[in-house]
C-alpha cells in the first residue's frame, strides 16, 4: 500500500466504527489516548476525532502534544502583507489570465503527453488539475478557467487564515500605504531597526 492508501484505510476504519457504534464510542477511544484533545473536540465532530486518532495511531503521540509544541514555536514570519479582498481577488484573476497567456495549457499538454495524470500528487496543483479536466473533456475551457480563479481565491483566503494564527507578526495593509511599495518598505525597515533586528 502507498502511504495515502494506508491513511484512507485508517480513516475508513474509524468512520466505520463511528457508523456502527456511534460518535460517542469513537470519542471515548480518543479520550483513552488523548484526553486533552477529547476535551477540546466535540463528540459529534467525527472528522476531527478521526484526525486525532489517526495521528496517534501513526505517531504514538497525542495530537494535543504536537499542537502544543507547534504553538510554542517562534513564528518564522515578521511581517504579513495584505490587501482589501476585492483588490486581491482582482489581482488573482489577472494573474491566472497571465499564466494562461504565458503557456499554462501548453505546459499541461506536454506533461500529459509524458504520462502525467490527475491521480499524481504533482498534478493536483492549482492550474494543472483544472486544465487536465478540460483536456480530458470533463468540463469546458471556460469552466476550467472559472474553477482555477475560484480555487486560487480560496487558496489565498486559507493563506490569510494561516497567517492570522501567527503571533507577534506585524500586519501591513497595502491600502494604508496607498499601494506605495517604497512607503511599505520604509515602514518595514523602521520596524526592523526599532526591533533591534539590524
Amino acid at each position: 500500500f502507498t502511504e495515502q492508501d494506508e491513511d484512507t484505510a485508517l480513516r475508513n476504519h474509524y468512520a466505520q466504527l463511528a457508523e456502527e457504534h456511534g460518535n460517542a464510542y469513537l470519542h471515548e477511544m480518543l479520550r483513552q489516548v488523548d484526553p486533552v484533545s477529547a476535551e477540546m473536540i466535540h463528540a459529534n465532530n467525527v472528522k476531527r476525532t478521526i484526525r486525532a486518532l489517526e495521528y496517534f495511531e501513526k505517531t504514538g503521540e497525542p495530537i494535543s502534544r504536537h499542537n502544543e509544541e507547534e504553538r510554542a514555536k517562534e513564528s518564522p514570519y515578521d511581517f504579513v502583507l495584505t490587501d482589501e479582498r476585492a483588490h486581491l481577488y482582482e489581482r488573482i484573476d489577472h494573474r491566472v489570465d497571465l499564466m494562461l497567456e504565458a503557456g499554462l495549457v501548453e505546459e499541461v499538454k506536454r506533461l500529459r503527453a509524458q504520462g502525467c495524470h490527475k491521480g499524481m500528487v504533482s498534478m493536483q496543483g492549482l492550474g494543472y488539475k483544472e486544465i487536465l479536466s478540460w483536456l480530458e473533456g470533463e468540463i469546458s475551457y471556460e469552466e476550467a478557467v472559472y474553477l482555477l480563479k475560484r480555487d486560487t481565491r480560496h487558496f489565498a483566503k486559507r493563506q490569510l487564515t494561516w497567517f492570522r494564527r501567527e503571533r507577534d507578526v506585524i500586519w501591513l495593509n497595502k491600502p494604508d500605504y496607498d499601494y506605495d511599495d517604497s512607503r511599505i518598505l520604509d515602514d518595514i525597515l523602521k520596524n526592523i531597526t526599532a526591533g533591534g533586528w539590524l
